[in-house]
Formats: structure tokens, C-alpha cells, sequence
């Protein structure tokens, strides 16, 4: 199951020559080749994925990444492009006979049009710094990952990251306006536009989400929000996480969108606790928090109606935000659940499925079973409003089997979120982590087309190879693994 990269020997010739080549139009000190000098690019967030680059190159500006991309393009060098190395899919594993192009010194906010409420940014841009910016015009930008203190804008649009407000504003498909990328060929293109449409084929969510796999993102021109009047946090408490699951249903269907609707269960909401002290109960089943913004007199009529709604569902205890500082607790509580179970287990391995919202009870007391299953204990949080899963798988990689342990324990999940109808990711990308799983989701034609689309952007994939989409041969491999899902078994896959 694991799609773990065995590491390559380096080839030193070769090595020579890439170096070589880029310091034409670089500094030698931005082009790395020392093992202690690239080690520390050898994973992103998913650090069970580990593999030392050849070379990494640390451009200055887009003429340099344009020249970078152009000499591999000619050499037949793959390319890895990576940002703050904040992702959870191992989308930003380097290939141990290409190269790795940081774009980390490329952050710089170049324009904010508080007219246009946009903001035209560099891909090294915090996701955090983009508001903190445009916070003097009242605007802000609104996908908000739990990582946006550190992670980058560019990162934000390879993954399509969202936040837990993205049920009400968005992922990061539906808040750019335009992009500058440039092709593995080193031609510049922008796509987009300034407008709030443009003609053609939407290309701009073509590539937002694209993996690094069709080009890399040099600029980016994003949309702001008015800051809202106001805003409050409803947290309820439920003995049970079936009235939790049901509660996030019965809101939606009261045609109520909040700004955000996350979920809890007890190990999380304990981990949590025990870390920030954001006031949650520890003694209940699960938690939701669920804000309402907008005009203050939008804000109290909602909240009214969740709280009457999270009564009526079974709340055992419901509390409101009753100011702006309370509120951020309360949000700050749930953004730190990951460093939260950090705190509390050697490891941890995040998931990233998404699941239809009336099939949240079920899947978590199936998840209930494999934690038996596997020996292994799971932490789980929600964006519950549109039914994206982060189950934290804790286990101890200093111990013999437990990696191998926790990555079947992740698989069924995926299994399991495609069996009830949902995708195996919601945010956090394909990257090398779910590559097989692809085979899981999608069949042979599918498969093909993107592979087509792949090769019109990038004909000798040079660009994150082995990334994201799985080869037809990868899937035939994995088919005969014999996984089930569902009455489907892989052996009924064609064969290549």
C-alpha cells in the first residue's frame, strides 16, 4: 500500500552538469548541491516520504525560475517546484536525480488595490501576510489552511487549499482572479484576468489545484473581502457524535451557510484542550463550532436560529462567543489540533477524504472500528459543513510495524470515503500519498484524459513526476493487490 520513494544514488556527473548549467545565470550560493545543504528539502509536511533532491535552486525573481525551467526542459531534468513545505500529501517530495526550485525568496506583495479588492502577490507570500496587509483597507483574504501563519499563496493554489471558512467563501479556486506561471518550456503565460470572467477555457481552475505538475505559479492576483461587521462562534457539545453529525445536517438544511462549521471528537477536542485552553468541554462525545458574520443584526438572527437547531438536536451544552477575543479562542483551539496531537503521540499521520454530511456518523464509527483493528488511535476533526475528514492517525515510526500499520489504517479510509459516495481528498492534494488510491476513484478513461491533459502542458513529464495522477501500469500493479471497496475489488481493473 505505501507509495514510499526508494531513495536514488546520487550521480555525481550529472549533478555537476545541472549545477553547472544554473550557475550561468546564478549565484553559486543559490544553487545547492551539498548533502547538508539539500537534506533539509527532503519532505514537506508528510515527513513518513523521504528523498535528498540533486540539486535545489534558490531563484531570485521570475527570470531566474523562467531560465531554471528552460535549461531542465533542454537537460531532461525533472522539477519539483516547492513553497514553504507545509502540505500533507507529499505533493513537494523532491526527485532524488532532479531538481528542487524553491520559491522562497519570491515573496514579496507587489500591489494592493483596495478599489478592486485585490492584491497581486508573489507565490512566497504567506497566506497569513496577505490579509495582515490589506487589514489597513478593511479587507482580507478569506481561504484561511490551519498552516497559514507559514504557508505560502503559491502552495495555497497548487493544492486548492481551503480553511475553516472555506464552507462559506471558498477554496482557493474561488478567490484568484488571475496567475503568471511559466511552462517547462520557460515561456511566461498569464491566465486569467482582471475581470470577473474571461473568455476561453477555465484554465485558471485548471491549474489552481494542478499539483505543480503543468507549470509553476510565479505571481498571483487574489481576490479581498470586506472585513465583517461582525461575527460570533456558537460551540456546542454532544454526548453522542451521531446528534453532532446530525446537527451539521440539520443547519445546512435550515438554508443556513455559516462562515464556518468545523467538528470535534472527544480525542481531539482533549488533545486541544490540554494544549490551548480554548474553553472546550472534555467530557462529551464531540464539539461543533459554527459562526455566523455579517451585520450585527444578520449575526444575532443567526445565531438564534443555530443555537435553537443545536438544541434541538441534542446539544448537551451550548456556549456564544460574547467577544472578538473569545471567538478567536475559540477558532484558535481548533487551527492548533494538529500541533495539538503532536503534543501527545511520537507521530501522526493526517488524512484527507471527503464524505456526503449525512454519512458522517457512519464513517466515523467505522473509523471507531479500525483504530481496533490496527492497534492505533485516531484523532479526528472536521470541516463538517462540507464533509471534509482529517482523521490524525497516531502511532510511533521507532517502532517496527506501525508506519506500515497506520498506512493500511489511512488506506481504508480513503476506501471508505469513495465507498459512501465522497473523494479521497478535500484540500490537501494527491501528491505521492493517495497516488494509488487515484486508481481507487477513477477508471481507465479518466485516467487517460488526464494524462492527456498532462502531456499538452508537459510532453516528456518532467514537471512533479510520479505525483498525483498514477501511471495506467501503476493501477494494474495495484489492482492486483485485490483491495476491496465497497462489493468492488481492484482485480476487476483492466489490465495494461
Amino acid at each position: 500500500m505505501s507509495a514510499v520513494v526508494e531513495p536514488l544514488p546520487v550521480d555525481f556527473d550529472r549533478q555537476r552538469q545541472v549545477a553547472a548549467a544554473l550557475r550561468t545565470f546564478m549565484p553559486e550560493s543559490a544553487v545547492l548541491v551539498a548533502r547538508e545543504d539539500v537534506q533539509p528539502y527532503e519532505c514537506d509536511g508528510l515527513s513518513a516520504y523521504r528523498q535528498v533532491p540533486m540539486v535545489v535552486a534558490l531563484p531570485a525573481d521570475e527570470e531566474q525560475v523562467r531560465r531554471i525551467l528552460e535549461v531542465c526542459h533542454g537537460m531532461r531534468v525533472p522539477v519539483v517546484a516547492r513553497g514553504a513545505g507545509t502540505g500533507l500529501s507529499g505533493g513537494a517530495l523532491p526527485m532524488g536525480d532532479g531538481v528542487l526550485l524553491s520559491l522562497a525568496k519570491l515573496m514579496r506583495i507587489l500591489d494592493i488595490d483596495p478599489q478592486a479588492r485585490s492584491a497581486r502577490v508573489q507565490p512566497g507570500v504567506r497566506n497569513l501576510a496577505i490579509s495582515e496587509a490589506a487589514a489597513v483597507h478593511g479587507l482580507y483574504y478569506a481561504p484561511d489552511p490551519s498552516s497559514q501563519i507559514a504557508c505560502s499563496i503559491g502552495g495555497n493554489v497548487a493544492e486548492n487549499s481551503g480553511g475553516v471558512h472555506c464552507l462559506k467563501y471558498g477554496l482557493t479556486v474561488h478567490n484568484i482572479l488571475k496567475i503568471r506561471m511559466v511552462t517547462i518550456e520557460g515561456e511566461i503565460v498569464e491566465i486569467g484576468g482582471d475581470a470577473l470572467d474571461s473568455a476561453g477555457y477555465d484554465l485558471l481552475a485548471l491549474m489552481t489545484g494542478s499539483e505543480g505538475m503543468l507549470g509553476v505559479v510565479t505571481e498571483v492576483t487574489v481576490k479581498l473581502l470586506p472585513k465583517p461587521e461582525s461575527a460570533q462562534v456558537v460551540m456546542a457539545a454532544f454526548d453522542d457524535v451521531e446528534k453532532a453529525g446530525a446537527a451539521v445536517a440539520n443547519i445546512i438544511a435550515a438554508g443556513i451557510i455559516p462562515a464556518g462549521l468545523e467538528m470535534m471528537d472527544q480525542a481531539a477536542t482533549v488533545a486541544v484542550e490540554q494544549f490551548v485552553h480554548a474553553g472546550y468541554p472534555t467530557d462529551v462525545a464531540g464539539i461543533l463550532l459554527c459562526e455566523s458574520d455579517g451585520t450585527q443584526e444578520e449575526v444575532a438572527d443567526e445565531v438564534r436560529r443555530v443555537e435553537d437547531i443545536m438544541e434541538k438536536s441534542g446539544a448537551t451544552l451550548i456556549r456564544v462567543s460574547q467577544s472578538d477575543s473569545e471567538r478567536l479562542k475559540f477558532w484558535a483551539g481548533r487551527k492548533a489540533a494538529f500541533p495539538a496531537v503532536g503534543r501527545i503521540s511520537p507521530d501522526y499521520y493526517c488524512m484527507d477524504g471527503t464524505i456526503p454530511r449525512k454519512r458522517l456518523a457512519e464513517v466515523l464509527r467505522r473509523i471507531a472500528e479500525l483504530e481496533i483493528k490496527y492497534g492505533l488511535r485516531c484523532a479526528n476533526v472536521f470541516h463538517a459543513g462540507d464533509g471534509n475528514l482529517h482523521p490524525l492517525i497516531l502511532y510511533d515510526a521507532n517502532k517496527a510495524d506501525e508506519l506500515e500499520r497506520t498506512e493500511a489504517f489511512g488506506a481504508e479510509i480513503l476506501e471508505l470515503s469513495i465507498a459512501v459516495g465522497g473523494t479521497i481528498t478535500g484540500e490537501h492534494g494527491v501528491g505521492i500519498e493517495k497516488v494509488n488510491h487515484m486508481c481507487v476513484q477513477f477508471r481507465t478513461p479518466e485516467l487517460e484524459t488526464f494524462h492527456a491533459v498532462k502531456r499538452a502542458f508537459d510532453e516528456h513529464g518532467l514537471l512533479n513526476p510520479g505525483k498525483a495522477v498514477p501511471s495506467l501500469n501503476r493501477c494494474a500493479e495495484f489492482g492486483r493487490m485485490h483491495v476491496h471497496v465497497g462489493q468492488e475489488t481492484f482485480s476487476e481493473l483492466p489490465r495494461f
